[in-house]
């Protein structure tokens, strides 16, 4: 990014209804115990949920991590082919790492165990921009479904996560979002003669005023294929803002404008849902830092409380940030990098102010 058994799931889904509160620790230890998925399916996540991004690519351990910095829920980037013309996906399209409870799947249980739990993302800059995104790389419709209801029977997850973020790319490659679109409703019909929970996030790029038209095409597709778009996380930083080269964003205030469009572009598109259901639609992915831009674009230590703040009084759906890995202060003045911020911080800062954005009452279900 350059930018639990049927009838557990019926009662989970009658506690999302009735809005029921429960524990986020004793509940999702007790029914995400880690154990190999071999039921349909698992709890939805929090309603109001922290999910940073962490880097598969890196050699690091997803259960240490997640122990370490206290962020309970992990976005796992990314899944993609291995080459163009592709209906396979591995973890960043290495062969070596497969989709497989042997890839992952201890760190999940650990995960788990401790109550928290992970979202598997499909894309990202690299495969959106060269063809390995898979509904860009695949152009059988019913094959790409099979590889979402793969990942999620093989992990036992309720929420995928797509990043389409690259243009030229994923963003503008309209066969792709069309079939995308097309496997997410075969998903969602099968997820429902299943008895699943299956949620679905678009991540997507955004300006300070909310979705270009690329972006937002994207979600007009998914209307117009029926498709059910739970959640619309939106990537605010890497404006690229060339209007001023010198033109710094306040990065909190641009999160806000930029969510505020996204309302109202929500609004157009949704026209029956309230302005609270539609607040709960939407999630903000920050870049702890100095982000790919520039100085000009630093998310600081107090953005961060600012956005936590705001985020949990409107009641979104998600916070997130890309990554988990770049949470310390070991590069402060070394610019954008994969392993830290490029400002000075107490390593996991950011993990420790968004955290308690997550709520414990389990997810709404649309």
């Amino acid at each position: 990014m350059l930018r639990s058994r049927v009838v557990a799931v019926a009662a989970a889904a009658a506690t999302v209804c009735a809005g029921v509160l429960v524990t986020g620790g004793s509940a999702f230890a007790n029914d995400r115990d880690g154990h190999h998925p071999g039921f349909n399916g698992g709890l939805p996540l929090p309603a109001h949920v922290f999910a940073p991004y962490f880097e598969t690519y890196n050699p690091d351990s997803l259960s240490g991590l997640s122990k370490a910095s206290g962020a309970k829920f992990l976005t796992l980037a990314f899944l993609q082919t291995d080459k163009p013309g592709s209906c396979d996906v591995y973890w960043n399209g290495d062969t070596s790492t497969p989709v497989s409870w042997a890839v992952y799947g201890s760190d999940i249980a650990k995960i788990r165990a401790a109550g928290g739990d992970v979202v598997p993302s499909f894309g990202g800059y690299s495969a959106d921009t060269f063809g390995t995104e898979i509904a860009d790389s695949c152009t059988d419709v019913k094959k790409i479904a099979q590889v979402y209801e793969n990942v999620i029977t093989t992990y036992g997850v309720t929420r995928l996560d797509f990043d389409v973020e690259s243009n030229p790319g994923s963003l503008s490659h309209q066969a792709g979002i069309d079939r995308r679109n097309k496997a997410i409703k075969l998903v969602e019909d099968w997820a429902w003669r299943t008895h699943r929970v299956v949620q679905f996030v678009y991540t997507l790029p955004t300006e300070p005023q909310g979705l270009e038209s690329d972006g937002l095409n994207v979600l007009q597709n998914a209307v117009a294929n029926h498709a059910r778009v739970d959640i619309v996380n939106i990537m605010t930083f890497d404006y690229y803002d060339e209007t001023s080269p010198t033109q710094t964003h306040e990065m909190a205030t641009a999160t806000i404008t930029a969510a505020n469009g996204l309302h109202q572009q929500l609004a157009k598109l949704y026209p029956h849902r309230s302005s609270s259901w539609l607040w709960r639609m939407i999630g903000v992915t920050e870049m702890p830092g100095e982000d790919d831009y520039g100085p000009q674009e630093t998310f600081t230590k107090a953005d961060a409380v600012t956005v936590e703040r705001w985020a949990k009084s409107k009641g979104l759906a998600e916070l997130s940030f890309w990554a988990l890995q770049r949470d310390n202060g070991s590069c402060p003045g070394g610019g954008a990098q994969d392993t830290c911020s490029g400002i000075a911080q107490p390593t996991w800062y950011f993990s420790h102010v968004f955290e308690p954005f997550t709520s414990h009452r389990i997810g709404w279900w649309s």
